[in-house]
């Protein structure tokens, strides 16, 4: 039986325009990923980081077909944000950046008909999690986000301010490393050194991982194990979420103080060091 294709409008999401000669050169020395790798067909997840190292933003980046822009697809509430950050590090560079009118959709099982028709490319995370399409205006018969946010919850994706803290946290701990979101050959980037070091020193001792539950708690409830604290709770819906653990809790059931039963799940793709026993 063929899976069918499902599409989801996401109206919490905008797409800024780049343009000017230099827009490329300009995102390379910026955010975390290889911006030389966009392609039309081809998008790059990729992150804003504070000078320390600390999470500012994701996005997803495409190629405008008539190759006279970059579109960032990333938050709609971020957007302005991102906008004037962004152009604060312009100096003498050739770069614009503009707001558009896109709609962003998400689509996941069988390939989208639309796929040759709008700018879209796979999701660049994961296989499973399908595609990225940018039209003109929401598709009709479009599915609403909530499918969409249960599809990636079920994947244990994370989504951007909804299960990381601004200035905060690591790419490391948000599993960017292992979601292609970080490149580690491009040479320097804002925040480019810590990131680096907390791999190469293996300093992460937390991580955003899946969890379930009959009834998860609101983001930022925090979460114990054995009466110590493990984490606390990012996004979730339908007994399905995400949750930043300390990698010494990820083992067994999380609860808290209200009573709810949590419980951490090591998705396929992610690889987790040995982890140290919870101290006393």
């Amino acid at each position: 039986m063929v899976d069918p294709t499902h599409l989801a409008h996401l109206p919490d999401r905008a797409v800024l325009a780049l343009s000017g000669l230099d827009r490329h050169s300009f995102l390379q020395g910026l955010v975390s990923n290889d911006v030389t790798e966009i392609v039309p067909g081809h998008a790059v997840w990729a992150a804003l980081l504070t000078a320390q190292g600390r999470w500012v933003a994701d996005f997803f980046l495409f190629a405008d077909p008539d190759g006279a822009r970059l579109l960032l697809d990333c938050e709609a509430a971020q957007a302005d944000m991102l906008r004037q950050r962004l152009l604060r590090y312009r100096l003498r560079s050739d770069v614009s950046i503009d707001q558009t009118g896109f709609a962003v959709h998400a689509a996941w099982g069988a390939v989208p008909p639309m796929i040759d028709s709008a700018i879209g490319a796979p999701d660049p995370r994961l296989a499973g999690a399908g595609w990225r399409l940018l039209l003109p205006r929401p598709a009709e018969g479009a599915a609403d986000h909530a499918a969409y946010d249960a599809h990636r919850l079920s994947l244990g994706l994370p989504d951007g301010s909804r299960d990381c803290e601004d200035g905060k946290t690591l790419l490391l701990e948000a599993n960017f490393e292992a979601l292609n979101g970080i490149s580690w050959t491009k040479g320097c980037y804002m925040g480019q050194e810590l990131t680096a070091r907390t791999r190469y020193r293996g300093l992460v001792k937390r991580k955003l991982l899946p969890v379930s539950g009959a009834a998860l708690p609101p983001p930022g409830t925090p979460l114990l194990q054995a009466g110590k604290e493990a984490g606390h709770m990012a996004s979730s819906r339908d007994g399905h979420g995400l949750a930043m653990v300390r990698l010494a809790h990820r083992s067994g059931e999380l609860t808290t103080e209200a009573g709810h039963s949590v419980q951490v799940h090591i998705p396929e793709w992610l690889t987790l060091p040995e982890a140290d026993a919870p101290k006393d």
